[in-house]
């Protein structure tokens, strides 16, 4: 065995003498290690069994925890039972999705997002976009567990937005982590410091060592390339009416006219002997595996189809052994079912294809209105993927369905690799390549130096007499980083590359983040609060006072800056404006005004003009939470020190919306509920209408949760109960938020802290599993969940991930960004320019009409300043399907998933290929620990 595993690290690291088997090494690999076949003796396979059992769980349990989102739209698990060779019979359950399982019938949210690839490569390869060809630090030191790592250090100096970053990567034998860390002039991070911003990454007893050998780039791309291959082959499958069997489907010599015409759709057909692009592990020398083949490229994956019927078929062969040798061993298969009626859709069965290694099948049928039909099976092991099926699954284009079932394959594909089986074949292969690395450079002559450097001065200033060396060590290291980039560009292994092939009618998709940009100009510098007035209107506290602003149009000064203002809420459904303001937290109050009272202000008031306005009993408030929008009664916790007081609007917003000229009320709306004492100072409140406690299971509880230094609670002040939620360990802990998810009663939290977002239902006993955790590569400050995306904010970047499987589906680097407001609409501020790549128009304003408003000169006129920008995502454009939005290519495309950042065009883009200058830029400078 240990043969086996030593060739097999060989074979991944290179030592390879054909080109063609080289450009497949990805999917060779799948093939020759993860392939295993059960035992066929009877105390094996029942043993085979329980391992395989006790190792398939995690997708019905993490549809549970996630609640009814996923169940809604990611279909049933129905147990099927596939029958082995011999007769044994293998239990193999499968996920169902077909757009008819009465949670996917429930169009209670609407249409399903648009389809976007998750994790996509160009922006998860991260050591190949940002650290391989630049100047960069990589480390080899031992965790907790001796085990050895790997990690890689570099400064990205964003010229178009100047956002300079800490990028790290972890190479550990679980899989790479990902993190990045502001940059600040006068604070320098150590190596010390970045590992201990790891999830999960305990501390080092001794520091890492860093690797001075150009060569260490070519083996980290090898451990990168780990997370999958950038290429994709897939089974296509013709099956006839009436066919059971795998046998009976992989029979079919021809097929018919409509899967001739699906085949066309999928890409084009293309001539084997010869071809000099990706194969899929077809020959391509002496036509052993067919004379033809059906080729495409998707954003940048070059996909290689195995159809059924051009590969070679053999009439004495009743088996077609050679057409299930690819077949079976593809992850995802096609099943392209020719029955016009439709019928054959309910009949297939995934346990008719002999094959443990084929995961998903997606089963398609074209009826006689030239619509396609779409149902999926995946396996139970395989984790929720998207995108959901609408409801019914029937496309009425051509294109839209092509690129609806692209993204779905890859997207599957994907998943599949983080099944049990496919995660420990991929760990011990990362372990195995980790422990041959650290063995080679910790022995390797060419590192005489890796063990000069102590840890305490990791990093330091390069001595005068040593500069030159190091300035062509430096310039040598860059050197070797672009050839090896270039040669993947050249291989087509390049993650970032985004090119597609089709012809004039190709889809371009409208991303569902795209912002429009609500104000171009806006008057001040920082915003402390904001939330938003109907569809076009923001309240924004800054640090000049409080304006009403209008979408593109105008501002307006409510509130000038005497009143200090550090919370906004506008409550339509009652009328009522909400503030939190004073010069400090010991002075600060709670204030009420009437909207109706803000439409005729015009001239600001003043900190003595709202006296009347302050909410009694709330002096000293340092924060305040609302009640869900939408409930049937507006509450309010107020948090002063330790103390936390519940109030309650004495209308409901049905009374309000039937009276709504007798509901004039401000401060002398509310109504004291309870008030109790909390053991710490609260730092984050969730108000919960509905919920559960031990003492009183009652709905008409209202319980709040509440977040301090490392951990939360749950508490009721109607009975005095506090039930403790969950802990966060660790010497460094950032609260970020709690979002409330529950939905049909099922109450759930969706509690984030650092990198971490945790699923955490209030009435589960077990509050230490983090199997279902996600983590961001950014440690947020706000959090936005839209179902499906949740949306962190950093100061300098938007990271855009699905809810029900915590993939990353896009990221964007923006200056001073900042999110303001999302109860309707998304709202965000940044110094972005106010372009956007493929847009047309330009967002100017009328700077006369500007200065004529009641406000300040505004900072941002200054030429050296880029201006303050808002910006708005709208949230039906989140949730909802925009394939209607869709455009042919003789119209200009819109912001696509492509574009990584807000741009000016006439600025150049980033070069992604291996053809910058050598010329290395200044070393980063990391913090020395004394």
């Amino acid at each position: 065995m240990l043969c086996l595993d030593m060739r097999l690290v060989q074979r991944l690291r290179g030592e390879r003498t054909d080109n063609a088997s080289s450009r497949d090494r990805s999917k060779s690999v799948c093939v020759t290690s993860f392939r295993s076949k059960p035992p066929r003796d009877v105390s094996a396979l029942k043993l085979f069994h329980r391992r395989a059992s006790s190792a398939i769980s995690t997708a019905s349990d993490l549809i549970s925890r996630r609640g009814v989102f996923s169940r809604r739209y990611y279909g049933s698990v129905e147990q099927l039972q596939q029958a082995e060779g011999d007769g044994q019979e293998l239990c193999r359950r499968f996920r169902l999705e077909n757009g008819e399982s009465p949670g996917e019938k429930d169009e209670m949210f609407g249409s399903p997002s648009t389809p976007v690839l998750e994790n996509p490569e160009y922006q998860t390869r991260w050591y190949f976009k940002y650290f391989l060809g630049k100047l960069h630090q990589n480390y080899v030191g031992f965790d907790s567990d001796k085990t050895p790592f790997f990690l890689s250090i570099v400064l990205n100096e964003d010229t178009n937005q100047c956002v300079p970053l800490y990028r790290a990567i972890l190479f550990r034998k679980t899989g790479a982590q990902k993190i990045s860390l502001p940059y600040a002039h006068n604070k320098l991070l150590t190596v010390k410091h970045i590992l201990s911003n790891f999830p999960y990454f305990e501390k080092v007893e001794k520091g890492p060592k860093e690797i001075f050998t150009p060569d260490i780039q070519k083996d980290l791309l090898l451990l990168e390339e780990q997370e999958g291959s950038v290429n994709f082959k897939f089974g296509v499958i013709y099956m006839r009416q009436g066919q059971i069997t795998d046998d009976e489907i992989l029979s079919n010599e021809f097929g018919s006219l409509q899967f001739n015409k699906f085949l066309s759709l999928l890409g084009e057909k293309i001539q084997l002997r010869g071809w000099d692009k990706y194969r899929g592990g077809l020959d391509v020398k002496g036509d052993m595996t067919g004379r033809h083949s059906v080729y495409t490229i998707y954003e940048g994956h070059e996909i290689m189809f195995h159809v059924s019927t051009l590969l070679p078929y053999s009439r004495d062969n009743k088996q077609q052994v050679e057409r299930k040798r690819h077949i079976g061993n593809d992850i995802v298969n096609i099943v392209f079912v020719d029955d016009v009626d439709g019928k054959g859709l309910n009949v297939f069965n995934p346990t008719c294809i002999k094959s443990q290694f084929t995961h998903i099948f997606a089963v398609i049928n074209l009826d006689k209105n030239n619509r396609y039909r779409l149902s999926v099976f995946s396996d139970e092991a395989v984790p929720l993927f998207g995108p959901s099926l609408p409801c019914p699954p029937v496309f009425e284009h051509a294109e839209v369905f092509r690129d609806f079932l692209l993204i779905k394959l890859i997207n599957g594909e994907k998943a599949t690799f983080e099944t049990p089986t496919f995660a420990k074949k991929r760990k011990r292969t990362l372990d195995l390549l980790i422990k041959d690395l650290y063995t080679e450079h910790m022995t390797d002559s060419r590192m005489t130096m890796l063990n000069r450097r102590a840890f305490s001065d990791v990093l330091a200033e390069t001595p005068r007499h040593s500069r030159m060396k190091e300035d062509s060590r430096q310039i040598e290291f860059v050197r070797i980083g672009q050839a090896l980039k270039l040669e993947a560009i050249v291989r087509g292994d390049a993650p970032t590359s985004l090119a597609s092939a089709g012809s004039a009618g190709t889809v371009f998709k409208r991303s569902p983040w795209e912002a429009n940009c609500f104000y171009p100009v806006f008057p001040a510098t920082t915003i402390f609060a904001s939330d938003s007035w109907s569809d076009n209107r923001l309240v924004t506290a800054t640090d000049e006072g409080v304006y009403l602003v209008e979408d593109g149009n105008s501002h307006r000064l409510l509130f000038d800056k005497t009143l200090q203002v550090r919370q906004v809420n506008v409550v339509e459904p009652h009328g009522i404006l909400l503030l939190r303001a004073g010069q400090s937290n010991k002075e600060s109050k709670v204030y009420v005004f009437r909207l109706s009272q803000l439409e005729i202000i015009f001239e600001p008031m003043s900190r003595i003009d709202v006296k009347d306005h302050r909410l009694e009993r709330t002096r000293g408030a340092h924060l305040y939470s609302l009640s869900r929008p939408g409930g049937s009664r507006l509450r309010m916790a107020v948090a002063i020190g330790k103390k936390l007081i519940l109030f309650q609007w004495k209308h409901s917003a049905a009374w309000t919306a039937w009276c709504p000229s007798s509901d004039t009320d401000t401060i002398e709306g509310f109504n004291l509920l309870w008030e109790i004492n909390l053991n710490e100072i609260p730092n984050l409140m969730t108000i919960l209408d509905n919920g559960w406690t031990p003492n009183s299971p009652s709905h008409s509880d209202i319980l709040v949760c509440v977040g301090y230094k490392n951990h939360w609670d749950i508490v009721n002040g109607r009975s005095g109960y506090a039930h403790h939620l969950h802990t966060v360990r660790g010497d460094r802990v950032n609260l970020i938020t709690a979002l409330d998810l529950y939905e049909d009663q099922e109450v759930q939290l969706l509690l984030c802290y650092n990198h971490t977002c945790h699923f955490q239902k209030i009435n589960e006993e077990n509050t230490k599993s983090t199997e279902y955790d996600f983590h961001w590569n950014f440690v947020p400050s706000d959090i936005v969940c839209v179902f499906p995306y949740v949306i962190g904010f950093t100061s300098n970047v938007m990271e855009i991930r699905l809810i029900v499987n915590g993939n990353l589906v896009h990221s964007m680097t923006m200056p001073n960004l900042q999110l303001i407001a999302s109860k309707n609409d998304i709202f965000f501020s940044t110094t972005a320019p106010e372009f956007f790549p493929g847009r047309s128009d330009r967002l100017d304003v009328d700077c006369k009409l500007l200065e004529q408003k009641h406000s300040p000169p505004s900072p941002n006129n200054s030429p050296e300043a880029r201006p303050l920008r808002i910006y708005k995502i709208p949230l039906h454009a989140l949730n909802k399907n925009n394939s209607n939005d869709q455009c042919t290519s003789n119209e200009i495309p819109t912001w696509n998933n492509g574009d990584t950042k807000l741009t000016v065009p006439e600025q150049p883009r980033v070069s992604r290929s291996a053809t910058s200058s050598p010329i290395p830029p200044s070393k980063v400078k990391l913090a020395t620990v004394k």
